[in-house]
């Protein structure tokens, strides 16, 4: 037996991680029904609602959601995984096309013998990647029958795609969500500079020619820390009638050395991400560190709560999920 826990509270108020992070952030009311239509999209991380700007019945607790899952005799599963996203249409499932949701889900129907549904911390864009994604399911004590996780881990990593890894499968505390417990998601982007472009990293940054000023970039990022509206950061069409307040705690940089080749990597931290966000962040950095804007530019972009404000957006490629907080 599985909890569908996304049908259950896809309506319902913003995961715990926002609530942790600080008061609500003051942006345009949205109805219950525009909120559950914001949940159904393919967001760099996962949008929680913002819990001041809907008004919809209290979702289960944590403690609440350990009542359920026991009362049904249900064990959780949180998997960690990693893929490498050029080959996937995004996480999530999508009828006709390759993505990682979809390819896990029927490499767990294939071991269960029946549907199994799985949750995610945050669902990734086409073409980027993932480090250490986290996916909870519920299972019974007959699916875990002469089966143990590390048997689950083996033989997922026989039926998924090449290009998907199961790093670890970890028994939780009963309802455990990937999604809701998580307090934080790590994003890393990487850039390479210089005059020619990498072989080794090609597949996992964006090259751009010449040298870029990291101490500005450095600087116009400050203003991205704490909690604000991001609109100018989302893409268009993911921010009509939403919530794009989100909360940044972290945006720092550091150079990384792979098989000789040097990359600067771009590391964003926040409680999630708005559709595409990081990848705008990033592109728009890079046009402070070109000099083709000023540092105080980054402000007015942030203030301005316009996409036609903000640079372009970088290419997937050079974007990984790092890690979750929980």
């Amino acid at each position: 037996m599985t909890v569908d826990w996304e049908a259950e509270w896809a309506a319902m108020q913003a995961d715990e991680a926002a609530a942790l992070e600080g008061a609500a952030c003051a942006c345009a009311p949205v109805t219950e029904e525009e909120a559950i239509a914001g949940l159904a999209g393919s967001p760099d991380a996962v949008e929680p609602v913002d819990p001041g700007n809907v008004v919809v019945p209290d979702r289960p607790s944590a403690l609440e959601r350990m009542a359920t899952a026991r009362r049904l005799g249900i064990t959780t599963l949180a998997l960690t995984i990693s893929y490498k996203g050029a080959a996937f249409c995004g996480f999530a499932r999508q009828p006709g096309q390759l993505t990682v949701q979809g390819n896990l889900e029927e490499a767990l129907q294939t071991l269960f013998a029946h549907p199994i549904q799985t949750v995610c911390a945050g669902r990734t864009d086409a073409g980027v990647h993932a480090r250490g994604q986290v996916v909870s399911i519920d299972v019974t004590a007959a699916d875990l029958e002469n089966r143990t996780v590390s048997s689950i881990m083996r033989s997922l990593n026989a039926l998924t795609h090449d290009d998907i890894v199961v790093l670890d499968v970890n028994e939780m505390p009963p309802g455990f969500s990937a999604r809701f417990d998580a307090r934080a998601r790590e994003y890393r982007y990487f850039v390479v500079t210089g005059h020619a472009e990498p072989l080794f990293l090609r597949d996992f940054s964006w090259y751009v020619p010449g040298d870029l000023d990291v101490a500005a970039m450095e600087q116009a990022s400050r203003c991205l820390i704490g909690e604000h509206d991001f609109k100018s950061f989302c893409k268009a069409v993911s921010a009509e009638g939403k919530p794009t307040c989100r909360n940044v705690s972290n945006v720092s940089f550091s150079h990384v050395d792979y098989l000789g080749e040097q990359a600067l990597c771009i590391t964003v931290t926040g409680n999630a991400f708005l559709h595409s966000m990081v990848r705008t962040i990033v592109g728009s950095l890079v046009m402070v560190g070109r000099g083709q804007r000023s540092v105080e530019w980054m402000s007015d972009v942030l203030s301005a709560c316009d996409r036609r404000a903000a640079g372009e957006c970088a290419p997937a490629a050079g974007l990984v999920f790092w890690r979750v907080i929980y």
